[in-house]
């Protein structure tokens, strides 16, 4: 892409930039409208509530604090936290392609707040981002049709789908189930899993057409930071010195749910291919059951819930893990409730979608 005749616009140039006049949704009841705050993931939606202020459709909102920066472009109505939101409405004609594209540029000036420097309504005004031209004016048409003629096409399959609205919005199973976490028992993260420890120091040379998945201390791509071959796994050591190990050390069996002890600690991955990775992951291993993309799904939820307590440089070692604890659903006997678990997850809407 050469960006030469490309020229900058200040973002007030093109978007209205204002703040959500939903003051007191944080203590909403549940509702189907999605609550936007300042979160990176699931499109900065952290749940959902009531509320009749949904005239937000075909805009783009930006984290001014926690993730700031982020920015998700929105096709549907929903509300905002004022605190750490700013909305933008264009003040051209938008659509998911021209959203998507300008939701890049934007978060490539993350880079330009951190350590404390909030990005407020007006620092966001004032922020330029670079855009192609026609006659002096952003090129929106080429853009759309760059997105949708060169970048769609290069997706995964599931990512295609996804664009396509081609995957599945109903739940596994029809059956209704309640969440009472009071009857749930804690159990010891050893009773539970069989926890492995990670291997590489220094990541192994990169092949791209690799069918070995390098996991990673990351928070994204189902912790997937690389692929690689097994020739080149087998002839690398883990630290890049001479000293090497056989190939059935570095390479792990699939099924497993790997956490990151370092780094993005504390975020959890269902694996459902051999794979190798980072001394900074853990891979677990169910004890006393069969592991599936259900319960894993659960699980993952559950080991996910207790970042906050491995934040500020404390790292989550295997040392720390066996000794940790995870509160779980039990049958009347007092075990993991393990059938509860996976009919949980089936009865979720888009469970159906669950490709893995």
């Amino acid at each position: 892409m050469n960006t030469t005749n490309w020229r900058n616009f200040k973002l007030v140039d093109i978007f209205d930039i204002y703040t959500s006049s939903d003051e007191n949704l944080l203590n909403s009841e549940e509702g189907n409208v999605p609550y936007i705050s300042s979160t990176q993931f699931n499109n900065g939606v952290s749940s959902f509530v009531l509320s009749d202020i949904t005239q937000n459709e075909n805009t783009i909102t930006v984290a001014r604090n926690g993730s700031v920066g982020s920015a998700f472009y929105h096709s549907y109505n929903y509300c905002a936290s004022p605190d750490d939101v700013r909305i933008f409405k264009p003040k051209f004609k938008m659509n998911k392609y021209i959203g998507i594209f300008l939701c890049v540029l934007i978060e490539k000036e993350k880079y330009r707040f951190t350590y404390g420097r909030k990005f407020g309504t007006k620092r966001m005004q004032e922020t330029e981002i670079k855009l192609p031209i026609n006659c002096n004016k952003p090129d929106w048409q080429w853009i759309e049709n760059y997105v949708k003629n060169t970048l769609i096409p290069q997706l995964p399959q599931k990512a295609k789908s996804v664009w396509n609205k081609k995957y599945e919005k109903q739940p596994v199973s029809s059956k209704k189930l309640e969440v009472d976490i009071k009857s749930w028992k804690w159990f010891r993260y050893d009773e539970i899993f069989d926890i492995k420890k990670g291997f590489y120091n220094k990541k192994p040379d990169e092949n791209l057409n690799g069918t070995i998945p390098f996991i990673g201390a990351t928070e994204s791509n189902n912790g997937i930071t690389s692929w690689h071959d097994y020739e080149t796994i087998e002839i690398t050591s883990k630290t890049g010195d001479e000293k090497n190990v056989p190939i059935d050390k570095k390479i792990f069996k699939p099924n497993c749910i790997t956490v990151s002890n370092d780094g993005s600690v504390g975020f959890a991955f269902y694996q459902t291919q051999e794979f190798t990775c980072s001394h900074s992951v853990n891979p677990l291993y169910l004890k006393n059951h069969m592991l599936n993309k259900y319960i894993a799904m659960f699980l993952c939820s559950l080991i996910e819930m207790e970042q906050f307590r491995w934040a500020y440089g404390r790292k989550w070692r295997p040392v720390r893990m066996p000794h940790s604890l995870i509160k779980l659903p039990v049958t009347k006997d007092g075990n993991p409730d393990w059938q509860f678990m996976e009919d949980y997850i089936k009865s979720l809407p888009y469970s159906k979608s669950i490709k893995l």
